[in-house]
């Protein structure tokens, strides 16, 4: 698979106070030796994607300590290539990304080098599993040019995220971020069509548009990117809820995702993985959560053991 994978790591997880004021939300300690990191690279690597360009920005040392230590030497010897990168310089004195599309447009140099047939563009702060190969199914399927990975939420916390409009075909029709009143799925009222994050692109597609909101000024994906698109190009929408794992217990949530961007979503989502009947078992042989580094060995040898040993 010629894809080269993009993963959104330079959030500040201001809401994650005081956890990060030493370490990037994706680098936070999530359970059993696993960082928040890991869950995205795991699937990236569980999907056999072998090019994967980590965007760092916020304290990045104990990001970059976890990926060198975990995840370089580890998969360097099958072929995947794990590199971080830390923002270049824009002009003198601008130095910090703007928000997530000003990440990846100051980063296109990647794209023209590694000249892909297809770009991922991933976050790095949710807790999930996914294969990759099957939204790329359904991208190639509907010749899209743009492809959304949704998940349903319940209407009353819709307003937390970005929402789709969709038809029948699985077409976006339009992007609302955080709107006040979320559209809700037709078939289901209660719930609503969010975005994960994680999106798919024709490269083509993703430098012009990319160039294009950088000319406006804007800088998010959500805000500024995804609005103009559905109303442009051929995007859709693929749902997370048919995504099919290998090895997930009868005991678990199907589908399960979560966005942990509060110390309350935090903690929620690590006691979903402990206990004998867990809502998301981290000790699945078939689609492993890889990722205890050296970090976790020294600052809890009993935890990263049993994971190890998992």
């Amino acid at each position: 698979m010629n894809l080269l994978a993009l993963v959104l790591a330079g959030g500040e997880g201001t809401r994650l106070h005081p956890l990060t004021e030493q370490h990037a939300k994706p680098a936070l300690p999530f359970a059993k030796g696993r960082r928040i990191v890991d869950f995205v690279l795991s699937n990236l690597v569980n999907s056999a994607i072998g090019r994967i360009c980590v965007l760092a920005q916020y304290k990045p040392e104990s990001l970059v300590e976890h990926i060198e230590s975990a995840w370089r030497s580890r998969f360097a010897a099958q072929g995947v290539s794990i590199e971080v990168v830390l923002p270049p310089p824009a002009a003198p004195g601008a130095t910090q990304y703007k928000g997530t599309a000003d990440a990846v447009y100051r980063n296109l140099d990647l794209i023209r080098r590694h000249a892909p047939d297809l770009v991922a563009v991933f976050a790095a702060d949710h807790v999930y599993r996914m294969d990759v190969r099957q939204m790329v199914r359904f991208h190639r399927q509907k010749h899209a040019e743009v492809t959304i990975a949704a998940v349903r939420v319940p209407l009353d916390i819709a307003p937390s995220f970005g929402i789709l409009d969709m038809d029948g075909d699985e077409r976006v029709l339009g992007f609302a971020e955080k709107p006040q009143r979320p559209a809700p799925i037709p078939a289901d009222p209660s719930r609503a069509y969010a975005s994960m994050g994680n999106y798919l692109f024709e490269p083509r597609t993703l430098v012009n548009v990319l160039e294009q909101t950088a000319l406006r000024g804007g800088s998010d994906f959500g805000r500024d990117l995804l609005p103009v698109l559905s109303r442009s190009r051929r995007v859709f929408a693929y749902d997370f809820s048919g995504n099919r794992i290998p090895g997930v217990r009868k005991s678990e949530e199907p589908g399960y995702w979560r966005d942990v961007g509060t110390l309350e979503s935090l903690m929620a989502a690590r006691n979903d993985v402990v206990g004998p009947h867990p809502r998301f078992n981290l000790q699945n042989r078939r689609w492993p959560i890889h990722g205890v580094g050296l970090a976790a060995l020294r600052d809890n040898p009993r935890d990263a053991s049993s994971a190890l040993a998992g």
